[in-house]
């Protein structure tokens, strides 16, 4: 069985167990949809989009030797309006909702959850809110926020224009300035940022995607997709491979890719005292991880401790910020990481992956 079929089996395996939150559920959905109407229209996508799909699909054979990831160890739990205004997350984000737009104070929360450390409740790695014009028929917002840094990850402006005359019913520059606006409100500083506007011929809902990126970065900026009377936001960052070596395996005489992510680790690397570099070429020999540590006096647990880790560490870094969960929790993922690992550092050149 080669190694794409045993991924492809257990990523179906382990679907068929997976009950995704509504919340995280909503903006797959969106996401799927934007995806279908970009593929129907034949439309060729940005660099942006192409870097994410393509990092996709390079990261699925990594993706199976992975750890647990965070999203499949937090819980997703409702909170009351009340919960939402005691929360330091939740005041801040609405503090930056109402100084964005004064109208929204006399906004309804009708939903709204977060995303947190099952062992304990003051841990939340993100916010969910939905706020409402009161009666249900109105202006609407939807936003996620990370519970640790404030910042707002993404959110969805909704009937801000009169039915009758509908945003996307708008001319382009009138669009644009409309998504300008809201940028500027939340984020600040417009003028810094250049914008590429595309309409996607989708013959269901006419629709545009708008990418906004800062002059002079490698990528940063924000996403949009108006569609409707709906304007979706994403901030978006450029985020450079850290690998420093490529192709720590080969098969049929090809650079094998697979475990880069996970060899590229200064603290294993430091517990074998020595560089990328020299790893690669030791695995060249056809010898395994377990057996150059052998020779260096590292056992093969101390391998897996110090991957497990760097592993588990990796996913609860937010950009510059470390989201915090229990101890309990990052031993449990440390843990549940370590049959993955082994496959990796039991590994030899030239052959297929077991």
């Amino acid at each position: 069985m080669t190694i794409e079929h045993k991924i492809r089996e257990h990523l179906h395996e382990e679907a068929e167990t997976m009950e995704c939150p509504p919340a995280i559920s909503k903006r797959i959905e969106q996401s799927y949809s934007h995806y279908l109407q970009r593929k129907r229209s034949e439309i060729t996508m940005k660099k942006r989009l192409i870097g994410g799909i393509v990092a996709a699909a390079i990261l699925i054979p990594t993706a199976a030797f992975a750890a647990p990831t965070v999203i499949d160890m937090l819980t997703r739990a409702p909170m009351t309006s009340e919960q939402v205004k005691l929360d330091e997350a939740g005041k801040a984000t609405l503090e930056k909702l109402y100084s964005a737009f004064p109208e929204t104070r006399s906004f309804e929360i009708i939903e709204a959850s977060y995303l947190g450390d099952p062992n304990d409740s003051t841990k939340k790695v993100q916010l969910s809110i939905v706020l409402q014009e009161k009666g249900g028929t109105g202006k609407k917002l939807t936003l996620h926020t990370n519970g640790i840094t404030d910042v707002i990850q993404d959110l969805t402006q909704e009937n801000w224009e009169p039915k009758e005359k509908p945003l996307i019913t708008l001319p382009d520059q009138e669009i644009k300035g409309k998504v300008d606006q809201l940028i500027d409100k939340l984020y600040g500083n417009i003028k810094d940022y250049e914008v590429a506007i595309e309409q996607m011929e989708n013959p269901n809902e006419k629709t545009f995607i708008l990418n906004y990126t800062k002059k002079g970065s490698e990528g940063e900026g924000y996403q949009v997709f108006v569609q409707g009377n709906r304007i979706s936001l994403a901030p978006v960052d450029f985020e450079p491979s850290n690998n420093k070596v490529e192709g720590f395996f080969s098969f049929n005489g090809k650079p094998d890719y697979t475990a880069d992510t996970i060899l590229n680790d200064e603290k294993l690397l430091a517990l074998l005292k020595m560089s990328a570099t020299e790893l690669k070429e030791e695995l060249a020999k056809g010898k395994t991880v377990v057996e150059i540590a052998a020779s260096k006096n590292v056992s093969r647990q101390q391998v897996i401790d110090v991957i497990g880790r760097t592993m588990a560490e990796g996913q609860l870094q937010d950009g510059k910020n470390k989201v915090t969960i229990s101890d309990e929790l990052l031993k449990q993922m440390i843990k549940d990481g370590e049959q993955k690992i082994i496959p990796i550092i039991e590994h030899k050149t030239e052959t297929e992956w077991k």
